[in-house]
Order: C-alpha cells, then sequence, then structure tokens
C-alpha cells in the first residue's frame, strides 16, 4: 500500500505541469534523473516493507540517499558541469540534517535517562494500581499520550503508553485495539501542536515556516479532532473494571536522581527554544547545551552518591535507537536529491492547480500511506509559495504540518507510533482491527481540518 501511494505522488509530480519555477539544472528527463527516480522508488519499497524482508529501513534508505549523490557527482563530472553546486547542495544538505539529527539524539538519551530512573514505571504502576474502571484508563491512556508526545516523541509515548495497557488487561481484545487506536491517535495529534512534538513539525520549524509559538495555535484542532474520535472509540470500551493484584505488581517509584532529570529535561527544551528565537541559533545548539548540564549532572551524581545505582550518560545514548536517526538521514539526502535534480519543482504546479489548501489536506491522506517524513521534506524542499513566502499569514504551513502530523493515525502502519504499537500488541492490534474502526479517525481528521479552516480562515486567530 505504501509503494502504491509513493507511485502516485510521484507520477502526480511527472505529470504536473511543467511550467512551475524551474532550477538553473534540471536533469529530470536524463539518464541520472530516471535513475535516481527509480532508486527512490525501490529504495522505499524496501522502506516500506521492512517487516517483511527483516531488514532495517535505515539500510535502504542510507543506500539510496548517498548512491543517488553518487550518481549525480558522475553524470556531473562526465559531462563536464560544475560540481561546486553539487557541493552546495550536500553542504546545506548537512546543515539540515544534522539540526534535525543532534536534536532528536539529545531528546532520545534523556527519555532513555527517564525510562532508566523508573519515570515510567512509575507512572504505569500509579495508573493500574487505582482501580479505574477500562473507560477511565482509556480516556486517561489518551490524555496521558496527547500531552506527553509534545516533550517525548510521539513512538516512545505510544510504545510506553501501548505497555500500560498490556499490563491492565491483556486479554481484553475490545478494550485493548479501542485503547492502541486511542494512543496512536493521541500521540499523533498530540505532537502535531509542538515544534519538536514529532518530526514533521520540528522539520518545519527548523526551516523558518512558523515562529515557535504559532505552533501551538493548532492545539484546539489536534485536541478536539483527537477528542472526536477518542468518543467514537468509547463506544466500543467495555464496562467493569480490570482485575488489579498488589502481590504481583510491585511498587514501583522513581529512583534517586529521577526528578532532576525531569528537570533538566525541561530547561534544556527552553534553552533550545529561546537559543532558536533570541540567538537565531539552530535548536540543537540548545539541546546539546543540556546534554551537557545532563552529562555533568550524571558526573556529581555517581561522586556524591557512591552507594546509589549510577547513571551514565553514554549508557543512556547506547540504547537510543541509531537505526532511526540513520534512517531520518538516508531519507532526507534521497528527497534532497531529487530536489536536486529537479523533480520536486513540479511539486509547485500542484499548488498552482489545485490550490494550497485542496493539495495539504491531500497530504495528510499520503502521510497514511507514505511516511510523513519523506512528505514532508517534499513539500519542504519543493518550498510552494504559501504563507509569509507568498505575502500570506501562516496557516497554510502550519495546516500542512498539522496533516502530515495526523494523518498517519488512519492507517495502522501510516505513522511510527502505529507501527510500534503493531509491535508491542502483536496479534491483537493489527492493520484489520484498526481498519475496522478506521472510520473513527477520519471522522477525527475532518473536524481537525474544519477546526483550522474556521479558527484561521475566518476567524483569523493566531498567538
Amino acid at each position: 500500500m505504501k509503494i502504491v501511494g509513493l507511485l502516485g505522488l510521484f507520477f502526480a509530480l511527472a505529470f504536473g505541469s511543467g511550467d512551475a519555477a524551474g532550477e538553473a539544472l534540471n536533469l529530470t528527463t536524463t539518464w541520472v534523473g530516471i535513475a535516481c527516480l527509480i532508486i527512490f522508488v525501490v529504495g522505499y519499497f524496501f522502506i516500506a516493507t521492512e517487516e517483511n524482508f527483516h531488514m532495517d529501513k535505515a539500510k535502504p534508505a542510507i543506500f539510496i540517499g548517498t548512491f543517488m549523490f553518487l550518481l549525480i557527482g558522475f553524470y556531473m563530472l562526465a559531462n563536464g558541469l560544475d560540481v561546486h553546486s553539487l557541493q552546495n547542495e550536500v553542504n546545506h544538505l548537512i546543515l539540515e540534517i544534522s539540526q534535525i539529527v543532534f536534536f532528536l539524539m539529545v531528546a532520545m538519551t534523556y527519555i532513555e535517562a527517564l525510562i532508566e530512573r523508573d519515570v515510567f514505571n512509575a507512572l504505569k504502576y500509579n495508573l493500574v494500581s487505582k482501580g479505574y474502571t477500562y473507560k477511565k484508563l482509556f480516556w486517561l491512556t489518551g490524555i496521558l499520550a496527547f500531552f506527553i508526545s509534545p516533550v517525548a516523541d510521539n513512538l516512545t509515548t505510544a510504545l510506553i503508553l501501548s505497555t500500560v495497557l498490556l499490563t491492565i488487561d491483556k486479554n481484553n481484545v475490545n478494550f485493548l485495539v479501542a485503547g492502541a487506536i486511542n494512543i496512536v491517535v493521541a500521540a499523533n495529534a498530540g505532537g502535531a501542536w509542538s515544534p519538536f512534538g514529532d518530526i514533521t513539525t520540528l522539520m518545519a520549524w527548523a526551516a523558518g515556516k512558523a515562529p515557535f509559538i504559532d505552533f501551538f495555535a493548532l492545539f484546539p484542532a489536534s485536541f478536539i479532532g483527537w477528542l472526536v474520535t477518542a468518543f467514537l472509540l468509547a463506544r466500543v470500551v467495555p464496562e467493569g473494571s480490570p482485575h488489579f493484584d498488589p502481590a504481583t505488581e510491585p511498587k514501583v517509584s522513581i529512583k534517586k536522581g529521577g526528578k532532576v532529570v525531569i528537570g533538566l529535561g525541561a530547561f534544556t527544551i527552553f534553552s533550545a527554544v529561546m537559543m532558536h528565537q533570541l540567538f537565531h541559533l539552530p535548536a540543537m545548539w540548545g539541546m546539546m547545551f543540556g546534554f551537557s548540564l545532563l552529562s555533568l549532572y550524571t558526573y556529581i551524581y555517581k561522586k556524591t552518591n557512591k552507594n546509589e545505582e549510577p547513571m551514565h550518560v553514554f549508557h543512556y545514548m547506547s540504547k537510543i535507537e541509531n537505526n532511526t536517526l540513520f534512517f531520518f538521514f538516508g531519507i532526507l539526502a534521497a528527497v534532497g536529491a531529487l530536489h536536486f535534480v529537479g523533480f520536486l519543482n513540479y511539486a509547485v504546479s500542484l499548488y498552482d492547480k489545485f490550490g494550497a489548501t485542496a493539495v495539504n489536506i491531500g497530504v495528510g491522506f499520503l502521510s497514511a500511506i507514505v511516511d510523513n517524513v519523506p512528505v514532508m521534506s517534499a513539500v519542504l524542499k519543493a518550498n510552494p509559495m504559501m504563507g509569509a513566502d507568498a505575502g500570506e499569514n501562516l496557516s497554510q504551513w502550519l495546516l500542512v504540518t498539522l496533516t502530515a502530523g495526523i494523518g498517519g493515525s488512519m492507517i495502522s502502519f501510516g505513522s511510527a507510533a502505529g507501527v510500534g504499537v503493531m509491535g508491542k500488541l502483536k496479534g491483537i492490534y493489527t492493520f484489520g482491527a484498526h481498519m475496522r474502526l478506521a472510520w473513527t479517525v477520519v471522522v477525527g481528521y475532518v473536524v481537525s481540518v474544519a477546526i483550522w479552516y474556521v479558527q484561521f480562515e475566518i476567524l483569523h486567530l493566531y498567538f
């Protein structure tokens, strides 16, 4: 399904109007341009079907991202073209990618530190030990997912809270399926209104498409859309309360130093925002400063608490999902190669033909089939004239950020959060189980877009 969506996207681009503003260098009709397009499609096929081939998606992503540029370099050298333009493109691409990768690296390190200090385990115990009903637990896990994901990444949030679902009752299928969909939708919706809540919002913020504070204006659309979906899903959640046996669930509390890590994490995010807003430095600079504080704290903790379990910052780093970081490098590099040869210029014609609103809404449906990272990267690289670029308000860039973020919830494998929960609730939360209730997610998506339209296009309400 993903490869079908990807092919649809590029057929739309390739056969769109060719009168879009072109680059000085257009290689789309050359053998290297066609080869790059084929390599991208084939590579993405292996990315989308990683479960079938048991090959981590980072491997094909890195290959296509680097190989495409090697082919371009060979073509330019063989035809006597100035390779300095290629060098400038790659240097610019490295800057874009490094900002995202270093930001995520620090954020993931903090998450691992919080996991090791039992912050999330303590949260899980407090939820399951209260004697709440299935419906109350359904709403609590959804609310937590919505408000945790703007700070933590949506995948980590979904994995932690899906573990909570299994702890509550691993045999109640109706509760587990409805709860899983609720968590996925809430995590994706929660990440959509925060500049660092999702990779797509981080990309848009780093690209300067909207100031930090303006992303929070998407809160009403994100929250109400999720709330509608959750209300519809709650109808299938069973009555009654799960059984909790204190003998089999020992009490868990936050380890010493955990609350300090929470405080340092909050300050790190504050530093990233302030450095970006006040000094116009990349947000990752503030994140790296926060990483240095965590490193110093773990050193001080080890020296002053010799009888306690030590904290090792580089041990936390060793546990982060490096394959995720390398995947982002590869896929962003691959999209950058398509942009360099000229394919993404055709995307601008879609905005000219159908209007920004229609295309940006369509991005959400495409994100349900194709991973939202390459979709958002393609939109940013194409850089259509909308919002501030066209002397207009920021509503359209906020819309595409919203739709790319929440659109993946419509299909179980449309987002990293959904794929993660499918793995955690294997055999329970499946493609078929999701599709039986997917209409609730689509309704929520339509409501989110409607809220956006009323708020920005009619009432013109911003921060």
